[in-house]
């Protein structure tokens, strides 16, 4: 049985991951850890947890972590660093949901987070936490930096073309990224209020978002050459949801029908995403509280470009799904153990 801590527990993304651990069969959750809400039970944080789990809460202690075989790290840039580190030490494996092991250069992560990173040396340490893409190298690792929410929607939508050779990234790729109000996270700030965000949509981060930097170069990975992304994500009002919208122009002429065949090839045999017939399109809905990627294209014979459509749970494929999938793997147990919820709805 692998013992687990989950540090940032009263956050969403924290919450989502105690959620399917609970129901995971092959883990015991031994530590709740939350500094500012110390002290008190799981339950008064996070009601909906009443008589399921009996844990409190409570501060950092690296030391009693030291009993864990595995810490989620649900903290803010440069706090997860600091902590990884510590546990490192100790013999834990760590898989840090926020962005301090996402990038292999520190000079990208530091022009874009504005700060410096705590502990360069950890990075070529670190597996980038995309297991469709990745799989092998999280296979025993003892970091891993979990994909952000919006980098994994568009990465996994582009992957096969990218795989194929058939993008022609001399032209940025555009994606357009809705986002449901949990990938703000569980703060009370005004733009997230009820009045503010209910029955309105709206455009931020625009052509400077921080998530930029991952999805550039995971796309570059896949590609084996540069791409540049105009990545521009929106706020809807939704709790959860990912839909990303990607337009990205062909090297080559290709019919539908050709790259339909690309894109089932390449997902055929993987549990998590779905490639949706033919003019079904993905929906929100239809993937919320699972693991599931849903994915589409449509070749417009207009103007050349090829759109390609995803949806994902923001917080559970784009953040506490995918960090329990690769801890699946990390520790050689059945990649969907603990991740076979079928969506919600409605």
């Amino acid at each position: 049985m692998i013992k687990a801590a989950v540090v940032g527990a009263a956050g969403y993304a924290g919450g989502e991951a105690i959620r399917l651990l609970l129901r995971h069969p092959g883990v015991e959750i031994a530590a709740l850890v939350g500094n500012s809400n110390a002290g008190k039970m799981l339950e008064e944080i996070s009601p909906w947890f009443r008589e399921q789990i009996d844990l409190p809460v409570e501060e950092l202690n690296v030391d009693k972590l030291a009993d864990c075989d595995v810490a989620f790290l649900a903290l803010p840039a440069g706090v997860s660093a600091e902590t990884a580190a510590r546990l490192l030490e100790r013999g834990v494996k760590v898989i840090d949901l926020g962005a301090d092991f996402r990038f292999a250069d520190k000079n990208v992560y530091e022009k874009w987070y504005k700060k410096q990173h705590p502990h360069p040396e950890l990075l070529p340490k670190a597996v980038y936490g995309l297991p469709e893409i990745w799989r092998d190298e999280v296979k025993g690792a003892d970091l891993v930096g979990n994909p952000g929410c919006y980098p994994t929607s568009v990465q996994l939508a582009l992957y096969p073309l990218l795989a194929a050779g058939l993008a022609d990234l001399s032209r940025p790729v555009i994606a357009d990224c809705k986002s449901g109000i949990t990938g703000a996270g569980r703060n009370a700030e005004k733009h997230l209020i009820f009045c503010e965000a209910n029955d309105s949509i709206n455009a931020y981060g625009v052509a400077g978002h921080r998530h930029t930097p991952e999805i550039e170069g995971g796309l570059s990975r896949m590609a084996g050459q540069a791409a540049s992304v105009l990545f521009t994500p929106h706020l809807t009002p939704m709790s959860r949801g990912i839909l990303s919208t990607i337009y990205v122009a062909l090297n080559q002429p290709a019919d539908e029908a050709k790259i339909r065949e690309i894109y089932t090839a390449a997902y055929k045999d993987e549990y998590f995403v779905r490639f949706l017939p033919q003019d079904v399109w993905p929906h929100t809905k239809w993937v919320a509280g699972s693991n599931f990627c849903d994915i589409n294209l449509k070749m417009d014979e207009r103007t050349g470009l090829l759109v390609v459509s995803a949806a994902i749970d923001n917080i559970v494929k784009g953040a506490a799904g995918q960090a329990i999938q690769n801890m699946n793997l990390m520790f050689g147990l059945p990649e969907q153990q603990g991740l076979e919820q079928i969506p919600m709805m409605p």
